[in-house]
């Protein structure tokens, strides 16, 4: 009797075994199209033998664990992968509304600026003409205007960063949170010898969003803590203590800090990697380059038409009249005397009368009717006068939009190439760690027919011991 009882146990054990492997399958099925989900295996092995005479006899099989598949070569791959495409990505908006505003079409400050110097032309043909000069006026003024509202794009982007920036801190506070919380989750299943899977598979998905937004680094500690820290080496996690992210609003300037241990520290570009990174970038280098080239292409082309048009005097012999505005600023406290030359520039003539077609004349001569000369000078200013003897306004313009359409181009090819090898990687990771369907299918008949094998031994192991009592009956 006592072997047949072994026989039972062994075929029990098998049952089960096969039971809960056919479980393990089909949860790998269900999960199929899970983001980060990593595939299941159950690890089998043997009990201990029974010593029978001279031999010994098996007692059947066991689960050990549950294993996950893993590869920390390809998620550290990924991380930093992540990291770039997250860079690229925070760029991108930023530089599409860099496009709009420094565009290349028909419309834009550079063609406003062959205008208006078109229109002085036209008035040296007739400089008496009430009408062409107050066309030089309304020239002006639209040049002016379309300054002033680039320079307000450049603020609303800025400002779309900053409220970006903000956005974004809860989200990626409650993702440290998260990683903190299943820090301790699986630190508290692993210490009983368990394996917490499907943590772990959410853990790593975290990681890899916060290495998108933040360039966030990992290590592993001995407990099976993920610790994550900022590129520039600041905590973010520490075990099952999570760091916070604040935002420090003074005016319309946004700064991004860390509040760690009772400490706050500001965050730079210094400290960041990822999303954060190419939104800081934008924000604190690449627009205000630009504004800095614009204020000095309004300040410029505003200062060369007030100094000729002062030379020269309306039709009531008046000169030294200004045509735009003053737009030179003290310094110090300015950073440099164009400071917000091209948001405050602004045509101050008015009057038609009063446009400086002619020459100034010498007291006590008066303008004659027909005199062109300052006109004709002030027509040429557009192609003769270059910016630190370089390029004139409409080069000097297009150097500014070549740059803006150039950053966007390697950004659109850093982003893509980001992308591809995100989804090569991840697409690597899903053939090595992921579900395979025809590969779970094989599993699943495999242990369907274990578990009918197992089902018949026990039923025959059932038989014989019946056999047995009706035998001693």
């Amino acid at each position: 009797m006592a072997g047949l009882f072994n026989a039972l146990n062994a075929a029990r054990t098998s049952l089960e075994v096969n039971q809960k492997s056919i479980e393990i399958v089909g949860n790998n099925i269900s999960n199929v199209n899970t983001e980060g989900y990593s595939r299941q295996t159950a690890q089998l092995s043997p009990y201990p033998a029974t010593n029978f005479g001279d031999f010994f006899i098996g007692n059947g099989v066991k689960v050990d664990n549950v294993r996950r598949d893993h590869d920390v070569f390809l998620q550290a791959q990924l991380q930093d992968k992540y990291i770039d495409f997250g860079f690229a990505n925070g760029k991108t908006r930023s530089l599409s509304e860099l496009e709009r505003a420094f565009n290349i079409t028909d419309e834009n400050i550079a063609t406003d600026i062959d205008r208006f110097f078109d229109s002085w032309q036209e008035l040296s043909a007739y400089p008496s003409d009430l009408v062409l000069r107050d066309t030089v006026i309304q020239r002006g003024s639209l040049l002016a205007v379309h300054f002033n509202n680039t320079a307000n794009e450049l603020n609303t982007i800025t400002e779309n960063i900053n409220d970006t920036i903000i956005a974004k801190i809860e989200d990626i506070n409650d993702k440290l949170g998260a990683i903190a919380d299943l820090n301790e989750r699986i630190f508290n299943i692993e210490v009983r010898g368990q394996m917490a899977n499907s943590a772990r598979d959410e853990r790593d998905v975290l990681v890899k969003d916060l290495a998108e937004q933040l360039g966030a680094l990992t290590y592993e500690d001995r407990n099976g803590m993920l610790n994550l820290q900022l590129p520039g080496g600041l905590p973010l996690v520490q075990g099952n203590i999570a760091m916070e992210l604040g935002a420090n609003t003074t005016g319309a300037d946004v700064t991004l800090q860390l509040h760690a241990a009772g400490v706050t520290r500001d965050l730079s570009t210094n400290t960041l990697g990822g999303e954060m990174l190419g939104l800081f970038t934008m924000r604190d280098q690449f627009i205000p380059e630009l504004q800095e080239d614009l204020d000095y292409l309004a300040w410029n082309l505003a200062e060369q038409v007030n100094l000729q048009h002062g030379a020269g005097a309306g039709l009531d012999s008046v000169a030294g009249r200004a045509f735009f505005n003053d737009l030179t600023v003290a310094v110090p406290p300015a950073d440099y005397a164009h400071q917000n030359a091209a948001r405050n520039i602004a045509v101050v003539l008015t009057e038609a009368a009063h446009v400086a077609a002619a020459q100034a004349p010498v007291a006590p001569a008066t303008v004659a009717p027909g005199d062109n000369r300052n006109a004709l000078l002030m027509s040429n200013i557009g192609e003769q006068y270059l910016i630190d003897g370089l390029d004139n306004f409409n080069a000097f313009y297009g150097k500014m939009t070549s740059r803006v359409g150039i950053e966007a181009n390697q950004n659109d090819l850093a982003l893509s190439g980001a992308q591809d090898a995100v989804d090569q990687l991840e697409n690597l990771r899903d053939g090595f760690v992921g579900v395979s369907l025809e590969e779970e299918m094989i599993s699943l008949i495999q242990y369907q027919r274990g578990f009918q094998s197992s089902a018949k031994f026990l039923t025959t192991v059932d038989e014989l011991m019946t056999s047995l009592i009706n035998i001693k009956r």
